[in-house]
């Protein structure tokens, strides 16, 4: 896809234990792991307006839609 081979994978990889250490790399992997989940989740999800974030907070019901 970006010309990325084997070569180029185990250097990206050495250059993050060289940066991160062995023991931050499961921490760093993790955190972008949810990261990505979160963007994902994000987008799929249809925007929440201010209107119903208020009436939700409030404990108001939202009118119905017609």
């Amino acid at each position: 896809m970006f010309g990325l081979g084997m070569p180029e994978l185990i250097m990206i990889m050495v250059i993050a234990l060289i940066v991160f250490g062995a023991g931050r790399l499961p921490e760093v992997g993790g955190a972008i792991g949810k990261g990505i989940k979160n963007f994902k989740k994000s987008i799929k999800e249809p925007d929440e307006t201010d209107a119903a974030a208020r009436n939700e907070r409030d404990g108001k019901t939202p009118p119905p839609k017609t």
